[in-house]
């Protein structure tokens, strides 16, 4: 960890940034895990951003990825300490014991123009302009750590390596049929690399890896039976185990399964299988999980005690689920994309108790390119498609953190209350309207 303060259960302090729930000293000053990440990204990648207002963008936990420019610069007027950052970029500060630092406001101006950058590393300056930054993938109000999410750099380079090169011909010629538009002139990288098959075999081998066939556990029960508490939880734990199996099964056939440790894929499946299965279900088991598992828990009423204590942790999950369906819907994510997302989320480098963190982040930079050239390739009428695929990543392990903590009794009431909800939208979409959603509402049917 990168910090000294650590927080008793009780506490609430609220990040010196953004307004969040602060998790501790980072770098100097309390704040957040969002604002730690963005202002170790920001200094260790030398970035230099633009504001496109009058340098004084609010600051709060909803606002705060709108201008990247303001948020680096309150970082820097609060007293975040650039040089408690490690060199290296590892996680795990330096300096400890150092508070916040007061820096005159012609040093600050130097940090924020790059002139500091090149003249302590002689580097070139890159220009980041103001709409987002796709490394970082804060979620509002999610408190998760943007730090967990690998944050390579997001724009397009025709120098890239060859390990994360762009599509081949063969790739070229699967997804794009028609002749070349007038559109990909600006994208030279991906036709730079068309000798090289590399890509088209890791995206290949990903898709290869996973199980697509339907889930086997029987989800089909007689018209007119009521379901009820215990064998829809019952159920749901069933197919758990059956997705997590499946996970099991997934990392044997990974590309990669070699080059990594044994204990090392334990204890990132430890981490985070309920991610694994929760983007799964949003996903590739999407269409099973809406039509089977709804109709299952569609005959399950709740009673008026179990509605009664229904508690906010569930209330929070379920709007958050419903929230990520409806953008799964609209995103429309193909395999190759799932299978992408699914290795960025497991290759976390950032999982306690991991031997081989180098590798770890050598390989998410390998399948982040990757998915970046395939949405960007397969996709390019949507500029804008692989900065939302990657923000939906810290929005599954924001709710798979959030799940922990609702009580076991609550599961069937509240995946109940989910699928209602997401079938409702879904029936919304296709005739128009789209309703909104409430406790009453969700947990009422």
């Amino acid at each position: 960890l990168d910090y000294v303060y650590v927080y008793d259960q009780g506490d609430q302090r609220s990040c010196l940034i953004c307004g969040d729930r602060a998790t501790g000293l980072h770098y100097g000053i309390i704040s957040c895990e969002g604002c730690k990440g963005f202002f170790k990204r920001s200094i260790c990648n030398k970035r230099v951003y633009r504001c496109s207002r009058d340098k004084n963008c609010e600051m709060s936990r909803k606002q705060r990825n709108r201008c990247q420019y303001c948020r680096l610069l309150k970082c820097l007027q609060m007293g975040m300490n650039r040089k408690a950052i490690r060199e290296d970029g590892m996680p795990g500060g330096r300096n400890k014991s150092i508070g916040p630092v007061q820096i005159s406001d012609e040093e600050i101006e130097r940090i924020m123009s790059g002139q500091e950058f090149k003249d302590d590393a002689n580097m070139p300056e890159h220009t980041w302009g103001n709409n987002g930054d796709s490394s970082d993938h804060s979620s509002p109000g999610n408190g998760i750590s943007e730090g967990n999410q690998p944050s390579p750099a997001s724009t397009l380079s025709s120098s890239r390596s060859l390990e994360l090169n762009g599509y081949t011909t063969a790739l070229r010629d699967q997804y794009i049929s028609s002749a070349m538009t007038t559109h990909y002139q600006f994208l030279p990288h991906l036709f730079s690399y068309a000798t090289q098959p590399q890509s088209y075999v890791l995206i290949s081998q990903l898709v290869a890896a996973e199980e697509l066939a339907p889930l086997s556990t029987p989800m089909m029960i007689e018209e007119g039976y009521r379901v009820t508490q215990v064998e829809l939880f019952a159920l749901l734990c069933r197919l758990a185990d059956e997705l997590l199996f499946r996970q099991i099964s997934w990392i044997k056939k990974l590309p990669f399964f070699c080059e990594l440790t044994i204990e090392d894929y334990t204890c990132l499946l430890s981490a985070n299988w309920q991610e694994l299965i929760l983007l799964s279900c949003l996903t590739v088991y999407s269409a099973q999980v809406l039509g089977d598992l709804a109709d299952v828990t569609a005959k399950y009423t709740p009673s008026d005690e179990e509605l009664q204590g229904f508690s906010e942790d569930g209330m929070d999950v379920m709007e958050k689920l419903i929230y990520l369906f409806r953008k799964f819907h609209q995103l429309k994510i193909s395999n190759e994309e799932y299978a992408c997302m699914k290795a960025i989320n497991f290759l976390n480098q950032d999982v306690r108790g991991l031997t081989n963190v180098s590798q770890l982040e050598q390989l998410n930079k390998r399948y982040w390119y990757v998915c970046q050239d395939y949405t960007e390739f397969k996709y390019p009428h949507q500029p804008k498609r692989f900065h939302e695929i990657m923000m939906c990543l810290p929005e599954i392990r924001c709710i798979a953190g959030k799940l922990v903590n609702v009580p076991l009794e609550q599961l069937p009431l509240l995946f109940k209350a989910v699928l209602h909800s997401c079938k409702s939208s879904l029936n919304g979409y296709r005739t128009g309207s789209c309703p909104g959603v409430t406790k009453d509402t969700a947990l009422a049917n």
